[in-house]
């Protein structure tokens, strides 16, 4: 990703946002760095679109601030021109064109018809620009969404699940756009509730539960501080596990299937602590680590409850989010 020196993109300062006994957000503090892709994970439920919300001016906080950009939302000349928002992509009305929808909001916002042309086409909707919304797919319907968030040439994008409805094909042209965005030195935030749809997109992560932050930081930094372990098949478990916390490594646990699964140690280290402790070994792999199941341990109860085309380099040039306006 292209993070730069400059000023964070999006900053919330002590967000809180009560409705009547609910305390849907509390007290949230983070970053979005310029010319990253962030990603803001939480169980459904958590607070997210909330938190969007009161970003995006869209309700007020009960306590707390934010900025964009380095300003309030409000304060922003011409929002559409340096943010870009989808939040709810079922708002399109059905009997408009995907064209004529486009066209509706680029009047709104002071650019041209061809703005809207050349959006429609960078996501890939350029043989449906005469289609009616009331007949796309849900992929589709998100794909016009983003369009109607590109047409003002927006420095950031806040995107709230835009994987719901692709198929795997469709997250994956996802990827690739959002990467080529934040690439030509812009900035995304992007929120999901299933932290694999946006392991691959992300550089950073955002996580909250129950409107509270869980961690903020680089997606690598929590993939480092969740070490792999090393599951060892050992002919004495036990015997195994104490001659290694004698040796300082006492993160060591027997597992159903018998296995001793060892953190904190190379498997070279653990078979030699076994030949001293006269303990034979019948094999070892190495379990690498899955961030969804360390995001899941972040957030247990919660989510436990709920869940039982060529570059555009190549088309566009080198900064084919700018084009006509």
């Amino acid at each position: 990703m292209n993070t730069t020196s400059a000023g964070p993109a999006i900053e919330a300062i002590g967000l809180s946002k009560q409705f009547n006994t609910v305390h849907a957000v509390s007290d949230l503090s983070f970053t979005v760095p310029t010319g990253s892709i962030t990603g803001f994970i939480g169980p459904n439920g958590s607070g997210k679109t909330t938190t969007l919300r009161m970003l995006l001016g869209l309700i007020a906080p009960t306590s707390g601030s934010s900025t964009v950009a380095g300003v309030p939302f409000a304060a922003l000349p011409q929002p559409a021109r340096t943010v870009g928002a989808v939040l709810d992509s079922l708002s399109l009305h059905p009997n408009r064109t995907a064209l004529g929808h486009l066209l509706v909001y680029s009047a709104a916002i002071g650019v041209t018809d061809e703005r809207a042309r050349h959006v429609l086409a960078l996501v890939g909707l350029e043989q449906a620009a005469r289609q009616r919304a009331g007949t796309f797919s849900l992929g589709m319907r998100q794909r016009l969404a983003l369009a109607t968030a590109l047409l003002g040439d927006p420095r950031i994008l806040v995107l709230d699940e835009p994987a719901n409805g692709l198929d795997p094909e469709g997250i994956a042209w996802l990827r690739d756009f959002l990467r080529a965005f934040a690439e030509s030195g812009r900035t995304v935030l992007v929120s999901s509730h299933i932290l694999r749809e946006v392991e691959q997109i992300v550089d950073r992560l955002v996580i909250v539960n129950r409107g509270s932050l869980v961690y903020q930081g680089g997606i690598e930094d929590l993939r480092r501080s969740h070490s792999a372990r090393v599951l060892v098949a050992a002919s004495d478990p036990a015997r195994l596990a104490l001659a290694l916390g004698a040796e300082g490594l006492t993160d060591a646990q027997v597992l159903p299937d018998g296995r001793l699964a060892v953190r904190g140690a190379a498997e070279q280290t653990v078979a030699g602590i076994a030949a001293a402790a006269d303990v034979k070994i019948f094999g070892s792999t190495i379990e690498q680590v899955d961030l969804e199941q360390v995001f899941l341990s972040m957030t247990a109860g919660q989510y436990a409850a709920q869940h039982y085309g060529p570059p555009l380099s190549q088309q566009y040039g080198t900064d084919p989010f700018g084009g006509p306006r």
